[in-house]
């Protein structure tokens, strides 16, 4: 279906705060509320228009960076060598067409080594003369946080390295393994311990984990490190790093690894052909029934290391391994009754109320029908015995109805035409195919929607979860964002549960949030349409919430990535008094309105220029990408007509080249750029040869 570029835009911001919402549910809180098909396909989708409209994509997009899971409990470390994630396939042509590319790439002969994809989460322990000196998880690629202490207590990771039956020390070579290496991994819970910490938990009136992944990430984060031992957590680990190791292949280092006493998966082999590669897939998606513990797919790598290198990486994925997941199991049950659920926005979401079945390792008894066509589509009666289908997360999906079992008792929902919270005629919005309630000023749900977004960690990060905000609502102690700054311990200390702690950890908090930067109070706000990027886009262009507030249309049209729908979205926002009441009342309370005052550029070389980066230079690129914006130029991470200059360091992306001339881009070297600024670089390189920023 044709878009207009406007409607392009604001898809390209929906798909983004809807998978910045899902990673933060998955790596941060650990409560997914999107299965990996669903995400991995708006995933997809959002690839697919940024390629199509390379003016729309931003750095901060999802497709440009890895999913964090960091929390500021931690002590946080720089990962030696990023922490990727791998591109992922559900479609055997797509694996067939990776092994071609690995091919052309490559040029001569090599194997594949095919592997379990283990369900847990990702970790990357460094050892030091044989023994462990720090784990730290994925967090955001670049910097993860640092879990040893959580770490040291499962059980099969092995403080210290044992050498190999028969290994001799001698003067030369002291011990088997590098002096200092990385070895990367998934953290795991089987299922066994998985259903007893579930028991476990439901006795103790607690809300038990979605899934292993869930709890094992879970687990991992544990303030209290000595808890982690009774959690039942294991490990294994399928990449080794570090400066010149003597090993040619993946399957030589891993198995050095695993004499040295560390967990190497067994299940894995060494691959000539697309053939065996499928042979192994088809393998595993069956007996994967069989295990102890979930994986929901089988990575695919390059197994020589010298053409690991070759290939290189994406700014996202490794182009010598992929991932081929398996597609979700299903099972048959019958459908009991519908409820129809208020969100934030006041969209209206048909839910499934299922008779028991167990899939994937967990009990079903709730299915999203996603919306009113979708029930259509699939000609939904209540009473009948539909298909279910759910990967090991939180929300199943129903994919259709088994009419030979539908009974003569079988009833006809209908979709509601009134707001099942408030009463409120629902509109239609045939173009998304979704029912709203208009009555944001006064429906429950949307309104407590807003103030749990409000306080939300990419918003203004106060420490509440959503049950906190039920109990404030429900005892009118907030009704909008700004009640919150008018709560005092004496309130919150008649909440079910609150003690003198909590209630100063809250308000702490609370007074923390004050120094929340301009950007994210705006989006904090809940403003239609205006997803994180939108926000950060707006608050530059405009410098303060006054400048926003008076803008004209014609104003904002002006703003990069802002079209129509945006831009009237925003304009009447500012045109509703309760809105400017609470922004006032929020400017009493000393949140942040406007802009920190933007450094002094260095100069104005660039100014109108548009830069896009590739390759390595002489200094980080982050710093490059500073130097850039310190000119008065804008970075961008995609070439388009737009783009005045593709900056090409060592290894620059092939891709990007070749798009830059066949658009007609110039290309520079780092050494034209900097004459074009009048910079010698040697003269910002300190004593310890580690580049200052310009």
């Amino acid at each position: 279906m044709h878009m207009e570029k406007g409607q392009v835009n604001i898809r390209i911001n929906e798909l983004r705060d809807i998978i910045n919402d899902a990673n933060r549910r998955y790596y941060v809180e650990n409560s997914p509320i999107l299965s990996d098909y669903e995400f991995d396909m708006l995933l997809k989708e959002l690839e697919a228009l940024e390629r199509q409209y390379p003016e729309f994509i931003t750095p901060d997009s999802p497709t440009q960076k890895v999913g964090s899971d960091r929390k500021r409990e931690f002590e946080q470390y720089p990962h030696r060598y990023p922490m990727l994630s791998l591109g992922n396939t559900y479609d055997m042509t797509e694996v067939e067409a990776f092994a071609d590319r690995a091919v052309k790439g490559i040029g001569n002969s090599f194997t594949f080594s095919c592997e379990l994809k283990f369900d847990g989460t990702a970790i990357c322990l460094t050892y030091r003369n044989g023994r462990l000196y720090r784990a730290l998880t994925r967090g955001d690629g670049s910097v993860g946080d640092d879990v040893t202490a959580n770490v040291r207590n499962i059980s099969n990771i092995p403080q210290e390295l044992t050498a190999p039956a028969g290994f001799e020390p001698s003067q030369q070579k002291p011990a088997p393994w590098p002096e200092e290496f990385e070895i990367r991994g998934e953290i795991y819970m089987p299922w066994a311990a998985f259903d007893r910490l579930n028991q476990e938990r439901e006795k103790d009136d607690e809300q038990p984990f979605a899934n292993p992944r869930n709890a094992a990430s879970g687990s991992l984060k544990l303030i209290d490190s000595s808890m982690v031992t009774n959690r039942g957590l294991e490990c294994t680990l399928y990449h080794i790093l570090g400066e010149a190791l003597p090993y040619q292949t993946h399957d030589e280092a891993l198995k050095a690894a695993e004499s040295w006493g560390l967990p190497v998966s067994d299940k894995r082999k060494i691959c000539r052909t697309i053939d065996e590669i499928e042979d192994f897939i088809t393998y595993w998606n069956t007996e994967r029934k069989n295990l102890p513990f979930a994986t929901d797919g089988i990575v695919i790598k390059v197994n020589e290391l010298p053409y690991q290198e070759e290939l290189g990486y994406t700014a996202k994925f490794p182009r010598w391994a992929v991932a081929y997941k398996f597609k979700a199991e299903q099972a048959l049950t019958k459908l009991i009754s519908i409820d129809y659920q208020v969100g934030r926005t006041g969209a209206v979401t048909p839910v499934a109320n299922l008779e028991p079945v167990q899939l994937s390792g967990t009990v079903v008894k709730r299915a999203s029908l996603h919306n009113e066509e979708q029930m259509r589509i699939h000609d939904i009666h209540i009473g009948d015995y539909v298909y279910v289908e759910k990967g090991g997360e939180i929300i199943p999906k129903i994919t259709g109805v088994e009419l030979s079992q539908r009974g003569p008792d079988v009833v006809l929902p209908h979709f509601p035409q009134t707001c099942p919270d408030c009463g409120t005629e629902l509109i239609r919005d045939e173009e998304e195919a979704k029912a709203f309630c208009p009555n944001q000023g006064g429906c429950p749900t949307q309104i407590k929607g807003r103030l749990i977004h409000f306080l939300s960690r990419k918003a203004m990060n106060v420490i509440a979860g959503d049950a906190t905000i039920e109990q404030l609502f429900n005892r009118a102690l907030v009704w909008n964002v700004a009640d919150f700054y008018e709560l005092r311990k004496e309130h919150l200390l008649t909440l079910e549960g609150w003690k003198e702690r909590s209630a100063e950890r809250f308000l702490g908090s609370l007074e923390e949030s004050k120094k929340t930067p301009f950007e994210r109070v705006l989006y904090a706000l809940g403003i239609r349409y205006v997803g994180e990027a939108t926000a950060k886009g707006v608050a530059a262009h405009f410098g303060n919430i006054d400048a926003i507030a008076s803008a004209s249309m014609d104003d904002l049209l002006k703003v990069d990535d802002v079209g129509q729908v945006i831009a009237e979205s925003i304009y009447e926002y500012f045109r509703d008094e309760a809105n400017m009441e609470v922004i006032s009342r929020l400017k009493g309370y000393g949140l942040r309105f406007e802009m920190d005052e933007r450094p002094e550029k260095l100069s104005a070389t660039l100014e109108g220029k548009t830069i896009v980066i590739s390759g390595n230079f002489s200094i980080p690129r982050d710093e490059m990408k500073a130097l850039i914006v310190a000119h008065g130029g804008k970075n961008s991470g995609s070439i388009s007509k737009k783009t005045s200059y593709l900056l090409a360091g060592e290894k620059a992306g092939p891709e990007k080249l070749k798009k830059a001339e066949a658009l007609d881009v110039p290309i520079i070297s780092e050494n034209e750029f900097m004459g074009m600024l009048a910079i010698n670089v040697e003269d910002h390189v300190t004593e310890d040869n580690e580049p200052t920023l310009f």
